[in-house]
């Protein structure tokens, strides 16, 4: 088990900035999804704020059940209270029929169960991790959280993704290089309906390619013969970040092996390599940059 973190700030004008906004706040509910903003947040607003700040996050079949448990360690190590919730986005027909819009209704029912926790835990404010980077990108989710007035208190202290990695790192905080990561939806192109065994199919494959020694990876589901197709009718898209391709390369049959044990028809590896969002890359307009 890691040491929690020291407590105490690092001498910083940004982090002075971004620990005056929280402290501002009073108490905080933080949307905790484990990755490194959120818990960059979390980390941040457990030192200014101690146990007036909650870590929530939402479980449900699109989180992967690794990242679950990377998220639970993390809030461990940092020390702050955290809570985990069930969320059923998937029972809303329009998530599962993933049309352009569906981190909407997604981040909908997130904020929708926050705002319930941040009335029963007397919360003052729901808030998130996005960041400067997020703005520009086409990210429906943002509509979401500004409907539900959740602020987002990276972007009032004018952090990038860039200022986020160092001082996660100055924190002593495990995952300040973390992979970006997202939820396990956002593999299905759209109009390929969401369901259950979809997100089991790909969580599995990307839990075995990790533990195959690759850090950085996407598994992309694509149905082969119908817009539709069936789990013995799916291929395997998989991205790898750029520096581990030859790696990947190596472990080809290793990947079939563990494509083909969790139902895919077809196991393939993307030569333009790992980006985030490139399911975005049909959408005239709205594609995410390149990370």
């Amino acid at each position: 088990m890691r040491p929690p973190l020291e407590a105490g700030l690092p001498d910083d004008p940004a982090l002075a900035r971004l620990a005056d906004i929280l402290r501002s706040m009073g108490s905080v509910l933080v949307c905790y999804s484990g990755g490194i903003d959120s818990a960059f947040v979390l980390a941040v607003a457990h030192k200014v704020l101690g146990d007036k700040c909650i870590g929530m996050t939402a479980v449900s079949p699109s989180l992967a059940s690794f990242e679950r448990d990377e998220a639970v360690a993390i809030a461990k190590q940092i020390g702050a209270r955290h809570e985990l919730v069930e969320s059923s986005e998937i029972e809303d027909e329009n998530y599962a029929k993933n049309n352009v819009d569906r981190c909407f209704h997604c981040k909908s029912e997130l904020y929708r169960i926050s705002a319930k926790k941040q009335a029963d835990w007397a919360m003052n404010e729901v808030v998130n991790g996005t960041n400067l980077d997020d703005l520009g990108d086409y990210r429906p989710g943002l509509e979401a959280a500004k409907n539900a007035g959740a602020r987002s208190p990276l972007v009032e202290a004018e952090f990038t993704k860039a200022d986020v990695r160092r001082l996660a790192q100055l924190l002593g905080l495990s995952i300040w290089d973390k992979p970006a990561a997202a939820c396990l939806s956002s593999r299905l192109p759209y109009g390929t309906r969401v369901t259950r065994e979809r997100l089991t199919q790909i969580g599995e494959l990307e839990r075995r390619i990790h533990e195959l020694g690759i850090r950085q990876a996407r598994v992309r589901w694509h149905a082969i013969g119908g817009a539709e197709g069936t789990r013995e009718t799916a291929m395997a898209r998989v991205e790898i970040g750029r520096d581990e391709m030859a790696k990947a390369f190596d472990l080809r049959d290793a990947f079939v092996e563990a494509g083909k044990s969790v139902g895919f028809a077809y196991v393939t590896l993307d030569l333009a390599g790992y980006r985030t969002g490139s399911h975005n890359e049909v959408l005239k307009g709205r594609s995410l940059r390149v990370i």
